[in-house]
C-alpha cells in the first residue's frame, strides 16, 4: 500500500510540474504574436499544434507501453515535453521564431502522448477494484491542474518580470518533473519486452470503444459547445461584474468549471470506489453534466451561468476517475497501454471537433439550440455505457470486485 502512495504521488508530482508548461504559454503567445510578426491564424495554429500531433501519437504511444513498459516512455516524455517548454525559450532569441514555436508544440504533442498513455496505466498497474478509481481520480487531477496553473504563472511572472523568465521557470520545472520521475518511478507493466505488440496497433475492444465514445461525447461538448463559445455567449447577453468584459469574464468563468472539475475528479473516484461500483457514480455525474447543460441553454443572468458552470465542470471531472478506472477494471493488463491510449484520441478527437462545429452552428442558429442539444449528449452517451458494460458483464451495475483484474 505504501508503495501505491509513493508511486501514484510521483506520478502526480511529475504530471503537475510538468502541465505548468503546457498553459504558460496560452496567456502569453497570443499579445506576443504581434510582436514577433506572427499572424493570429499561425497563433491559433501552433497553440493546437500539440493537440493534432498527440490525436496521431497516441496510439504508438499506448503499444510501446504495452510492449516495453511503463518507466522509460513516462520519463522520456516529461523530457520531451520539458525540451518542448525549452523551446519557447529559444524561440524568444531565434530568427524564425514561428518555426521554434511550431516545432515546440509539435514536441509537447509527442511527449504528452507518452505521458497520457503512461500515467494511467501506471495508476492502472498499482491499484485494484477497492482503489482504482481514487488513484485514476487524483492522477487525473494532477494532470488537470497543472494547465491552469501554468495559465496563472505565465500571466503572473511574464507581467511581473518578462515573457522569458516565464517559459525559462515552466521549462525549469517541466525539466524538474523528468529528473523527479527517473528517482521514483518503477517498472510497473512488463517484466521482459512484448515483441508481438506491433507500434502502429490500437486496441478495439468493446470496453476501449465503449468509454472511449463516451469521452468523445463529453469533451465535444465541454471544449467545444463550453470553452470555444463562452466568450461569445457572454459578449452576446452582456454578461459582467467588477468591469470585466467578455474575455475576462469567460476566463473567471473557465477558472470556476475548471476548479469544479478538479475538486470532483478527486471526489468521483473516491465515490466509486466506496460504492464498489463505477456505473452508478457515472451515471450521477453524467445527469450533473446534463442539468449543466440545459441550464447553460437558458441562463440569462450571472448567478444561473455560474451554476450552469458549476454544474457542467462538476459533471466533467465526477467521470474522470470512474471512467479511467472503469476501463481498467475491463482491460486486461497487456492492454492497458493501448485502451488508455485509443481512449485518448477518441477524447481528443471530439475536443478537436467540438469547436469547428459549434462555433459556425452557433453563428447558424444561436447559443440556446446548440447548448440544448449538448445537454442530450451526457444522456446519450449514460445510454452507451451502459449497453456497453451489460453486453460485457450481462449485467446493468457489475461489481468491482467481480470485475477488476487484481
Amino acid at each position: 500500500m505504501e508503495r501505491r502512495r509513493t508511486v501514484v504521488g510521483s506520478v502526480i508530482v511529475s504530471t503537475f510540474l510538468v502541465g505548468l508548461g503546457g498553459g504558460v504559454v496560452f496567456p502569453i503567445l497570443p499579445n506576443l504574436g504581434a510582436v514577433l510578426g506572427i499572424s493570429p491564424f499561425l497563433v491559433g495554429f501552433i497553440l493546437s499544434a500539440n493537440r493534432f500531433t498527440r490525436i496521431l501519437a497516441n496510439a504508438p504511444a499506448g503499444s510501446l507501453v504495452d510492449r516495453v513498459g511503463t518507466r522509460t516512455p513516462f520519463v522520456v516524455g516529461l523530457f520531451v515535453e520539458g525540451l518542448a517548454t525549452a523551446g519557447y525559450v529559444v524561440a524568444l532569441r531565434a530568427p524564425l521564431p514561428e518555426a521554434w514555436f511550431l516545432l515546440a508544440r509539435v514536441l509537447w504533442g509527442i511527449g504528452s502522448a507518452l505521458v497520457f498513455a503512461t500515467a494511467y496505466t501506471i495508476a492502472a498497474d498499482v491499484s485494484d477494484g477497492g482503489d482504482r478509481g481514487t488513484n485514476m481520480g487524483v492522477v487525473r487531477g494532477g494532470i488537470t491542474l497543472g494547465f491552469p496553473a501554468g495559465l496563472v504563472m505565465g500571466g503572473v511572472v511574464s507581467d511581473a518580470y518578462s515573457v522569458f523568465a516565464a517559459f525559462a521557470v515552466a521549462a525549469g520545472f517541466a525539466l524538474l518533473a523528468s529528473a523527479v520521475a527517473y528517482r521514483t518511478i518503477p517498472e510497473t507493466h512488463v517484466d521482459e519486452e512484448r515483441t508481438a505488440v506491433k507500434p502502429w496497433e490500437i486496441d478495439t475492444a468493446l470496453p476501449t470503444l465503449t468509454v472511449g465514445f463516451v469521452n468523445f461525447g463529453l469533451f465535444f461538448a465541454y471544449l467545444g459547445a463550453l470553452f470555444a463559445t463562452l466568450v461569445l455567449f457572454v459578449e452576446a447577453e452582456g454578461i459582467g461584474v467588477w468591469g470585466y468584459g467578455p474575455q475576462g469574464m469567460s476566463g473567471l468563468l473557465m477558472a470556476v468549471t475548471v476548479l469544479a472539475a478538479a475538486v470532483f475528479t478527486l471526489a468521483g473516484g473516491k465515490l466509486s470506489d466506496d460504492l464498489g461500483a463505477r456505473v452508478p457514480t457515472l451515471l450521477g455525474f453524467l445527469v450533473v453534466s446534463f442539468l449543466g447543460f440545459l441550464a447553460l441553454s437558458t441562463a440569462a443572468s450571472l448567478e444561473r451561468l455560474v451554476v450552469a458552470c458549476v454544474l457542467i465542470g462538476t459533471g466533467q471531472g465526477g467521470t474522470n476517475g470512474p471512467l479511467m478506472a472503469l476501463l481498467a477494471d475491463l482491460t486486461p493488463n497487456e492492454r492497458t497501454g493501448r485502451a488508455m491510449a485509443t481512449n485518448n484520441v477518441l477524447g481528443d478527437l471530439g475536443g478537436g471537433l467540438g469547436p469547428m462545429v459549434s462555433l459556425p452552428v452557433v453563428e447558424a442558429v444561436g447559443f440556446a439550440p446548440v447548448y440544448a442539444a449538448c445537454a442530450l449528449i451526457p444522456l446519450v452517451a449514460g445510454g452507451l455505457l451502459v449497453g456497453g458494460v451489460y453486453s460485457l458483464t450481462g449485467t446493468l451495475n457489475p461489481r468491482t470486485a467481480t470485475i477488476s483484474d487484481d
